[in-house]
């Protein structure tokens, strides 16, 4: 393939880096060690089973389980591995934090400290890596201690208004690194010839409107009002009151949903329910709904818990759950304007509609 006008994702983050010329450098270089860990990912993904990767981790144990109360798969704990080895050494960072563990990572005493945070998601849609669906790896920026001590979990409790970056990476057909630094949203394809993520995607926009929502329809009889709302009128086509057809589509990998809407629009709904009422809803706030919102707020889409902004959450522990809907900004705001009407009660009954035997 012949050399090509396309920015490499090294050129892209000394240009952004120009724009601030105090600038150290170390965050250009844990972007780049972030992207090399999802490159290393991705290799391990392609061979599938020919890797010996497959599966659940730890199986002649019976299996692990995270933080979360989730079976981890052998990829789970390969991915956050590469990720904590690719950046750890540098100096660019104070500690790390991760789905796949329990408490804060410290930087190992052997290396110096920096002053950033990472967290992330390893491989997001894990569940799906048996069947060769697309996964990915989600990840956010913040600002850390610049002492050089232990972080602590609070040092993480940061609203998403304040993530210095945000990204995620698709293992798909092809490998895309999508990112954020705070102006704009720019995507890049990892070119096999090289072994280098290309500008191929600059500026992405989320189209205003849709004809397409993704959400999981078997927990529909958990769902709040407003949502239901959303859902039934999207489901009435033509002649309901949105007067157009909508396609549903749930792919279970929430970073394949995020990069779909990103190319063609669509809202994403993972809502607050009632089916655990001990889990106010089941993404992740620091490493999945936070950087994946600033990523559509950033696309000109819009990021929401239904009730507030997503970006507005205050966190108050590091592997909080939170309700997420994400996507084209009409619709989410939509949802939202539905989250604060008051809830309206009807009666399925036909005995005690307006016109019925009971009516005075």
């Amino acid at each position: 393939m012949p050399l090509t006008n396309r920015s490499t994702l090294t050129q892209f983050l000394i240009e952004e880096r120009r724009r601030f010329p105090e600038a150290s450098g170390d965050f250009n270089a844990l972007i780049l060690d972030v992207a090399l860990a999802c490159k290393a990912i991705a290799r391990a993904v392609a061979f599938g089973e020919l890797g010996g990767v497959m599966g659940n981790h730890a199986v002649e144990q019976g299996g692990s389980v995270n933080v979360q109360g989730e079976t981890q798969k052998k990829l789970d704990v390969l991915s956050n591995d590469v990720f904590i080895r690719r950046t750890e050494w540098a100096g660019n960072l104070a500690g790390m934090a991760s789905e796949e563990m329990d408490l804060p990572y410290q930087v190992p005493g052997q290396y110096p400290r920096g002053k950033y945070l990472l967290v992330f998601d390893p491989l997001d849609g894990s569940s799906n890596i048996d069947v060769n669906v697309s996964v990915g790896s989600i990840f956010s920026v913040l600002r850390g201690p610049d002492t050089g001590r232990d972080v602590l979990e609070a040092d993480f409790l940061q609203p998403g208004l304040q993530q210095v970056a945000a990204g995620y990476a698709l293992y798909g057909p092809t490998t895309m690194l999508v990112l954020t630094v705070g102006d704009g949203v720019n995507g890049f394809t990892l070119d096999p010839n090289f072994g280098e993520f290309m500008l191929t995607h600059p500026k992405m926009q989320i189209p205003k409107e849709t004809q397409e929502f993704a959400i999981n329809a078997s927990n529909s009889r958990f769902w709040e009002a407003p949502v239901k709302r959303y859902v039934d009128e999207c489901l009435a086509g033509k002649t309901g009151p949105r007067a157009k057809d909508f396609n549903m589509r749930w792919i279970a990998s929430m970073v394949a949903e995020a990069h779909r809407i990103l190319m063609r629009g669509g809202v994403f709904l993972y809502p607050r329910d009632t089916k655990d009422l001990s889990k106010p809803g089941r993404l992740r706030l620091l490493y999945e709904a936070n950087p994946i919102g600033l990523i559509m707020e950033q696309a000109g889409g819009r990021a929401s818990t239904g009730h507030q902004p997503m970006l507005e959450v205050q966190p108050t522990s590091l592997h909080q759950r939170i309700g997420l809907v994400f996507g084209s900004k009409s619709e989410v705001e939509r949802i939202e304007r539905y989250h604060a009407e008051p809830v309206k009660t009807e009666q399925d009954n036909p005995l005690f509609a307006e016109r019925s035997l009971f009516r005075v």
